[in-house]
């Protein structure tokens, strides 16, 4: 599947839009004026499925930070491409890679460096310096909770590789300085391709009853072979996938014992299993989203 074959895709069937989302939203812009910085999380293996397409309606022009978070998972020369992508376009980009503790020190210096001039403003006014302000948003599942964590230093808010699992705006300290209000995973209404809903779908972003599941893992493993050959044949023992994809996963189910009474295929299980070497960083390395010439512009 690709940006431009989306012939048959009905947006409006693909659509995951709970009602804490929209109130997100609407909180959001009811506290974006106690904001000082934004720091808006994408996944570096996705970085333009995972941008909140309608972020800049409710942010308003609040200085931002865009974060790609996961590097340690990506294909760091497709990521890079992304990450100059959206410099060109005047963001303030960077990468982390949450596993390492010192991972989070640039993101602090940036946002002190943009709020610089307004406290040189407040000591010449005579006024104290004050914390500030930060909102993180993101996509479900995008690592902002544990970027949070990393912030605090410690377990500040619950961390989950399923969507969902923050559900309210909450106020966290970080030090003295600094000050961040933690948001639910948003998505927007309807996904403009199916390429963003099944890359949304294949990194959890979305719950897995929103696409037919057999269709994402397929997806999954076409995305393999398509861009990371090398993984398909290390991971699952596959040169090229089957003329009829159900040999393909009968093959990987045999070979990672997915087998029911009769020792016949346990589809579910392979299912799972695919899904399961993505959401837990099994498979590394990867970067669904491609800059193609005159792509994206």
């Amino acid at each position: 599947m690709s940006e431009n074959n989306d012939k048959g895709f009905n947006k409006s069937v693909i659509n995951w839009y709970p009602g804490h989302m929209a109130k997100t939203k609407r909180l959001i812009s009811e506290k974006i004026d106690q904001i000082d910085v934004v720091y808006e999380v994408i996944d570096a293996r996705i970085p333009y499925s995972s941008k909140i397409t309608d972020i800049d309606n409710y942010i308003k022009n609040k200085p931002r930070i865009l974060i790609f978070s996961k590097m340690d998972l990506c294909d760091s020369v497709e990521t890079k491409k992304w990450m100059k992508y959206y410099e060109d376009q005047g963001y303030t980009v960077i990468g982390v890679d949450l596993t390492k503790p010192n991972s989070v020190k640039q993101i602090i210096d940036k946002t002190m460096e943009l709020l610089e001039q307004d406290n040189i403003k407040r000591e010449q006014k005579g006024l104290k310096i004050r914390k500030a302000r930060v909102l993180v948003v993101g996509i479900p599942n995008a690592g902002k909770s544990t970027l949070i964590n990393r912030l605090v230093g410690k377990k500040a808010v619950v961390v989950g590789n399923k969507p969902g699992v923050t559900k309210n705006l909450d106020w966290i300290r970080i030090n003295d300085s600094l000050e961040l209000l933690d948001s639910p995973g948003i998505l927007w209404p309807k996904f403009e391709s199916s390429t963003v809903a099944f890359n949304l779908a294949s990194l959890t972003a979305i719950k897995e009853e929103v696409l037919p599941l057999d269709e994402v893992v397929i997806y999954i493993l076409q995305t393999l072979e398509t861009y990371y050959p090398e993984i398909l044949k290390q991971r699952y023992g596959i040169e090229k996938l089957h003329d009829d994809i159900v040999e393909t996963l009968e093959y990987i189910g045999k070979k990672r014992g997915c087998l029911i009474r009769g020792g016949e295929i346990d589809y579910e299980k392979v299912y799972t299993v695919i899904l399961n070497d993505i959401k837990d960083g099994s498979i590394k390395g990867i970067t669904f989203d491609r800059i193609e010439e005159n792509d994206r512009k």
